[in-house]
């Protein structure tokens, strides 16, 4: 003899894998976003490391920089 779910049952249960399918689809999107999130970080961090040695260069390596302002100083001389 076969058995059957009645509806409210079947409704449920359909819910609930659809919220599964659901929730499986937006963790896999966020980890998508993340991982081009750190392909773009480490892009960032390369081009702040040529950026900083271009000011390097210029500055000297132990220029302080006031990323604010501009500003650019000398390091302080130690007594």
């Amino acid at each position: 003899m076969s058995k059957k779910l009645n509806k409210t049952q079947l409704g449920a249960l359909q819910g609930l894998q659809e919220e599964f399918n659901n929730a499986k689809t937006e963790i896999a999107d966020c980890e998508i976003k993340k991982a081009s999130l750190i392909v773009l970080l480490a892009d960032i961090q390369k081009r702040f490391s040529e950026q900083e040695k271009v000011l390097t260069e210029e500055f000297g390596k132990n220029a302080i920089i006031n990323i604010q302002t501009g500003e650019v100083k000398d390091p302080e001389k130690q007594k």
